[in-house]
C-alpha cells in the first residue's frame, strides 16, 4: 500500500472495514470535503461493503477518509503538522514522552499505524479504552512567521494590524471528525502529493487508557507557543515603572527568584529542552505537568494537569505564583510579606512621629505630620506642627477597612488591647461608679471608638500617584468599622466570668489576692478596701485573733433568734470568697426582725463594707422583678444584691425569684435593647424586712437570718463590743476581709473538709458551709428546719388544716365540699380576700397540691368514676421501718 502510483482505493476501503473503521470517500478537487451528499449519517453509522464498492469503481479517483470517534471503535488520531515536524516539534514531544514516563506507550503510537500527510505531517492514531473520544481538540499552536503569511493573511493585516495569525501545530481528530489516509493521492489534496503509510496499518491501531491519553495530551499542550492572556488570579495589576529606578516587591522578585524554589514541594524539573523546563509532580508520580520558560516575553509557569492549585494553561509569573502559593491571590498582602523579607526598593514615606515637647501648638487630638526636611524641600512648605499620639501605643494601618479590622482583632488577640474583655453581650470594660463599686460596660460603638483613640495609633496612607511617595496620617477607626466588630458573634478576648471584690479561693483551692483580671478564672478583682498582705501559711494563733475579730467582736451582740441564725448569716458572710470554688446556685438569705431598729441594716452593712453591696427596692411585681434582677447582674459587679425593706409582715412568693435563685444562668432581653443576653447566676440574693414570711416554692430557696431584741427600743440599746458598728466598720474593714478570708484559708488548708447536708439545689454548698462552720468551732447550721415551715405562711396553713382533716376524717375519702365545710375554721384562706374558698375553689388547690406533703401528712387525690369528679383523702407517711 506504500506504491501510491497505482492505488487500488477499493482494496484500501476492504482493509479498513476489515479493521472496523467508518470509510468515506472524498471529493478530488482538493477541498478534501466528502463525496456524499450528507456524512452526518456517517458519525453514527458505519459505511458498508456495497457502499465502498459504489463509492470506489475500478480505477477511481476518489480519495478515502476514516470517520474518527465511536463509530470506528473509539478510534482518536493525533496529528502533528507539518510546519510542526519543520520546527522539531515531533523529537521535542517524544524526549519529554520518554523523561515523564510515557516513552512506552508513546512508541507504541509512533509504530502502530503513522502516515505522512502530502504537507509533510505526521498522522498517528490510537484506540481509546475506558472512556468516549473527545471531539477535535486544538493541542498545541504558534503564531505564523511572515515568511509564511498567505496573499489573504497579508491582505487582512493591512486592514487589522492588530489580529494575529496562528499555525495549528498538534491537534486530534476525534468524535465527529474524520482525516484523509493513505492512498490518497494525486488531485484529492491541494498540493498534488500522496498520503503514505509510513508504520502499521489499521490492524495494528494501539490501545490506550484514557488517563494516559490525556496525560499524552498535556505533554503535546506543553510544546504550545501561543501565549495565554494572563489572568486577574495569575498576575497582578499592571503598574507604571516607578522613579529613579525603583523596584516594586513583586517585580523584584521576578528578577532574584528562581523557579525551582519557587515550586519546591509541588512540581520537581524532569527535562529542559532549549529555554523550556517541564515539571513533573514533586514525589515523581505520574508525568510532566507544568512548563517554564517557554513564553518569549517572560518567563511564566503553564500547568496542565486539573490536579493541582493553579489554574490549567494560564499564565503564572514567578511573583503570581507565590502570590498563589502562600497568599491565595492577595497580591496586596504578598507584596507585603516580600518587602517584609527584603524585596523591592523602600519607597518613600512620610512616617507619623512622637509627639512635641509641651508648649507647642495646640493639638485636638486629630492628626499631623512631622516631615523630614527632604520632604519639607520637595514640597516647598513647612508642616503643621501638630500632635499625634505617643509611639508607645500599637500603631496600626487603617487604610483599608478590611485590614484594620483584622489588625483590631489580632490586637484583641495578642493583649495589646488592656482592660477589654468579652461576656454575653460582647466586648466590655470594667469601671467603677461615684462610690468605688465596679460596674460592667458593655462597649457600643461610640465605646469602642473611644477607647481605641486612647489606647491606639491608627493611621491611612496616602499615596502619591506619580511618586508614590507615602504619607501617614492619624486617624481614627471609623463608626461602621467599629460596628462591624462588635457585630461579630466572638471575639478575641479574655472572658469575664465575674468580679468579685475580696480574695477569692479559686476551683483549685488556692488564692486569687492580685488585683485585676486573672486569667486563670476569667475574675475581675476589683478590691472594695485595701487588702492586707496575707502570709503564705494560716497559723493556729492568725486563725484565733481572725474568728475573735469576726465571731466575738463584730458579729457578738446581736440578738440572733436561735443560734442557728447567727450560724446562716456567717455562712453569708462567707460564700462570697468561696462562691468560685464551688458550683450552683446559692439560695437567699432573708434578715427579718420582729421590729425596726434590731440590726437588719447593720447586718446589710457588714456586707455592703466587706465585699460592697448594690441595693434596690423591692419592685412592686414579677416583671418588675425580673427587670430589676437582669441589671442588677448585667450592670452592677457587688457580689451581694439586696432586696432592701419589704414590706412588714410581707410574704415572698414569687415564681420569677424562684427561678432565679435554682439558675446557674440568667438570660433575659436587656433594657433599651433588642439582644438577649446570658449571665452567671453568681451573686448572693438577700431580702431584708420585718415579720417576713415566704409562700410557694420560695420557703425551699431561703435560708432565715431572724433578730428578736426583746425590749420596746431596740434601736436604745448601748454597750456593744465594738462601740457603733458602722464607724468600727470603716475603721476597720480591712482587717474584716482579711479575718473572713483567714478562716476560710485556714479550712481549704485542713483538707476542706465537709459534712453532708441536703438542701435540694445546694446541697454541694450547704455540705461545704457546714464543714467551714463545724471547722471554725460554730454551730447551729440549718438546725433551724423544724422551725422554718413557720416562716412559711402557706406551708404552716396547710399543715394546719391537714392536721385537722386527718383527726376528723382519719384516711376517710371525702369531697372538696365536705372537707370546707366541715374544717371551715382550718381551711386556708384566699390569699388576697381573706374569704373562705367555694368548693370549687378549694378542689383547684387540692388539685394544684395533690401528693405533696407537709409536716407528714400530704394530700391524695381518688377519683370517682360513678360520679365523674375527684375526691380526697389525707394520708400520714410511713417511716421506714430502720427510722421507727
Amino acid at each position: 500500500m506504500t506504491d501510491a502510483q497505482t492505488p487500488d482505493m477499493r482494496a484500501a476501503a476492504r482493509e479498513y472495514d476489515d479493521a472496523g473503521l467508518c470509510v468515506l470517500p472524498i471529493k478530488a478537487d482538493g477541498t478534501k470535503a466528502p463525496a456524499v451528499r450528507s456524512w452526518t449519517p456517517y458519525k453514527v453509522h458505519r459505511s458498508t461493503a456495497a457502499e465502498h464498492d459504489q463509492w470506489f469503481p475500478a480505477a477511481s479517483t476518489a480519495g478515502i477518509a476514516v470517520v474518527y470517534g465511536a463509530v470506528s471503535g473509539t478510534v482518536e488520531m493525533i496529528e502533528f503538522e507539518g510546519s510542526a515536524i519543520a520546527d522539531g516539534l515531533l523529537d521535542d514531544v517524544t524526549d519529554i514522552m520518554a523523561a515523564s514516563g510515557l516513552g512506552e506507550e508513546w512508541q507504541a503510537i509512533l509504530t502502530g499505524w503513522a502516515s505522512e500527510s502530502p504537507s509533510g505531517g505526521r498522522h498517528f492514531r490510537v484506540r481509546v479504552d475506558g472512556s468516549p473520544v473527545r471531539g477535535n481538540v486544538k493541542l498545541a499552536s504558534r503564531l505564523a512567521r511572515p515568511d509564511e503569511y498567505t496573499a489573504e493573511e497579508k491582505q487582512r493585516l493591512a486592514e487589522k494590524p492588530a489580529i494575529r495569525i496562528v499555525r495549528v501545530q498538534i491537534e486530534t481528530r476525534g468524535e465527529g471528525g474524520y482525516g484523509l489516509v493513505e492512498p490518497s493521492c494525486g488531485t484529492v489534496h491541494a498540493t498534488g502529493r500522496p498520503y503514505l503509510r509510513i508504520a502499521g496499518g489499521p490492524a495494528t491501531i494501539p490501545t490506550i487508557a484514557a488517563d494516559v491519553l490525556d496525560a499524552i495530551h498535556e505533554v503535546c499542550r506543553m510544546v504550545d507557543d501561543l501565549p495565554k492572556p494572563e489572568v486577574a488570579k495569575a498576575a497582578p495589576r499592571p503598574m507604571p515603572p516607578l522613579p529613579d529606578g525603583g523596584l516594586r516587591p513583586g517585580e523584584d522578585y521576578e528578577r532574584r527568584a528562581d523557579w525551582e524554589e519557587i515550586l519546591r514541594g509541588l512540581f520537581r524539573p524532569v527535562i529542559t529542552r532549549g529555554t523550556t523546563t517541564y515539571w513533573g509532580w514533586a514525589d515523581g508520580r505520574g508525568g510532566v505537568k507544568a512548563t517554564t520558560g517557554r513564553a518569549s516575553d517572560a518567563d511564566r509557569l503553564f500547568v496542565f494537569t486539573t490536579s493541582s492549585d493553579f489554574l490549567p494553561e494560564v499564565p503564572y509569573s514567578k511573583f503570581g505564583a507565590y502570590t498563589h502559593l502562600h497568599h491565595g491571590g492577595n497580591f496586596k498582602a504578598a507584596a507585603a510579606e516580600l518587602r517584609r523579607c527584603g524585596f523591592g526598593s523602600e519607597p518613600a514615606r512620610r512616617r507619623l512621629n512622637p509627639a512635641p515637647a509641651p508648649g507647642g501648638p495646640f493639638s485636638d487630638g486629630s492628626a499631623a505630620l512631622d516631615h523630614d526636611s527632604a520632604a519639607e524641600q520637595a514640597h516647598g512648605h513647612t508642616p503643621p506642627d501638630l500632635q499625634v499620639v505617643p509611639a508607645a501605643r500599637p500603631v496600626l494601618d487603617i487604610t483599608n477597612e478590611a485590614d484594620a479590622i483584622d489588625g483590631v482583632l489580632d490586637l484583641m488577640r495578642t493583649d495589646q488591647l488592656p482592660d477589654l474583655y468579652k461576656r454575653s453581650g460582647g466586648p466590655c470594660w470594667v469601671h467603677h461608679d461615684d462610690s468605688g463599686n465596679p460596674e460592667v460596660k458593655a462597649l457600643g460603638t461610640d465605646n469602642l471608638r473611644a477607647y481605641l483613640a486612647d489606647h491606639l495609633t491608627s493611621y491611612t496612607v496616602r499615596v502619591d500617584p506619580k511618586t508614590e511617595i507615602e504619607t501617614e496620617e492619624r486617624e481614627l477607626l471609623m463608626p461602621k468599622t467599629c460596628g462591624t466588630i462588635l457585630g461579630r458573634k466572638d471575639w478575641p478576648l479574655p472572658p469575664l466570668r465575674g468580679i468579685v471584690t475580696s480574695p477569692v479561693i479559686r476551683p483549685d483551692g488556692s488564692l486569687l489576692q492580685a488585683p485585676g483580671y486573672d486569667r486563670e478564672t476569667g475574675l475581675y478583682l476589683h478590691p472594695r478596701v485595701a487588702l492586707r498582705r496575707l502570709r503564705a501559711e494560716v497559723t493556729a494563733d492568725s486563725l484565733a485573733k481572725a474568728k475573735d475579730i469576726v465571731l466575738h467582736k463584730m458579729l457578738a451582740d446581736f440578738p440572733w433568734v436561735q443560734p442557728s441564725d447567727g450560724a446562716h448569716y456567717l455562712g453569708a458572710l462567707l460564700t462570697p470568697i468561696l462562691r468560685p470554688y464551688f458550683h450552683g446556685a446559692t439560695p437567699m438569705f432573708i434578715i427579718s426582725s420582729t421590729s425596726a431598729g434590731s440590726g437588719k441594716t447593720l447586718l446589710k452593712d457588714i456586707f455592703k463594707y466587706a465585699y460592697g453591696s448594690s441595693d434596690t427596692p423591692w419592685p412592686e411585681n414579677d416583671t418588675e422583678l425580673r427587670k430589676s434582677i437582669t441589671t442588677q447582674l448585667y450592670t452592677t459587679g457587688q457580689p451581694v444584691i439586696v432586696l432592701d425593706n419589704l414590706p412588714n409582715g410581707y410574704t415572698v412568693k414569687s415564681p420569677v425569684l424562684s427561678a432565679l435563685l435554682t439558675a446557674e444562668t440568667w438570660g433575659d432581653r436587656v433594657l433599651g435593647a433588642s439582644a438577649s443576653v446570658t449571665m452567671p447566676n453568681d451573686r448572693l440574693w438577700i431580702l431584708t424586712g420585718n415579720g417576713l414570711q415566704t409562700g410557694g416554692d420560695n420557703a425551699r430557696r431561703a435560708m432565715w437570718v431572724r433578730l428578736d431584741p426583746d425590749v420596746p427600743d431596740p434601736d436604745q440599746r448601748d454597750g456593744f463590743k465594738v462601740g457603733d458598728l458602722r464607724p468600727w466598720l470603716r475603721a476597720n474593714a480591712s482587717t474584716v476581709v482579711a479575718a473572713l478570708v483567714t478562716m476560710v484559708r485556714a479550712w481549704v488548708a485542713a483538707g476542706a473538709p465537709t459534712i453532708r447536708t441536703r438542701k435540694g439545689d445546694y446541697s454541694e454548698w450547704a455540705s461545704m458551709i457546714a464543714g467551714l462552720l463545724d471547722f471554725l468551732g460554730v454551730s447551729g447550721w440549718m438546725a433551724d428546719r423544724a422551725d422554718a415551715m413557720k416562716q412559711d405562711s402557706e406551708t404552716a396553713e396547710w399543715a394546719a388544716f391537714l392536721i385537722a382533716w386527718h383527726e376528723r376524717f382519719g384516711g376517710e375519702t371525702i369531697t372538696a365540699g365536705a372537707a370546707g365545710s366541715t374544717l371551715a375554721e382550718h381551711a386556708p384562706r384566699h390569699p388576697k380576700t381573706g374569704e373562705l374558698p367555694s368548693a370549687n375553689a378549694l378542689g383547684a388547690w387540692l388539685k394544684a397540691r395533690d401528693g405533696r406533703y407537709f409536716g407528714n401528712l400530704r394530700i391524695v387525690r381518688v377519683w370517682d368514676s360513678h360520679r365523674c369528679s375527684n375526691q380526697w383523702r389525707v394520708e400520714a407517711h410511713q417511716r421506714p421501718e430502720a427510722e421507727q
